[in-house]
């Protein structure tokens, strides 16, 4: 789970990031993705999630930032309802609470956290 999050900074199960960074869940483990960079840096697009894409998770929980800043392209929400991947979007503190609370029921997930703007 996500012990923590500031601006800037993220803690993950006792490891501190200061990076954007993805998080998977599934059946078959965790996996990682630190120091996530995307084309554009606060326009996320479809290209900039290629480590979630092939991954069989229900949801999507996507970070905007501390303050929202970071933009979804509507594709993404396209291609994510095509593989039957619900998204949902917040502020990165309310991100990190949503994926908390799916990941403590156990739900196959990832998480794509802007930590700063």
């Amino acid at each position: 789970m996500i012990e923590h999050y500031s601006f800037g900074s993220l803690t993950f199960k006792g490891q501190n990031y200061n990076k954007d960074l993805i998080i998977i869940k599934t059946k078959d483990g965790e996996k990682i993705f630190s120091s996530w960079w995307r084309k554009e840096g606060h326009r996320l697009q479809v290209e900039d999630l290629e480590e979630v894409w092939n991954e069989k998770i229900k949801f999507l929980i996507i970070g905007t930032g501390a303050k929202g800043l970071m933009q979804v392209d509507p594709e993404v929400e396209r291609k994510a309802k095509e593989l039957g991947i619900i998204v949902e979007s917040f502020d990165t503190q309310k991100a990190t609470n949503r994926f908390n609370e799916l990941y403590s029921q156990g739900v196959e997930l990832a998480g794509a956290f802007h930590l700063t703007c």
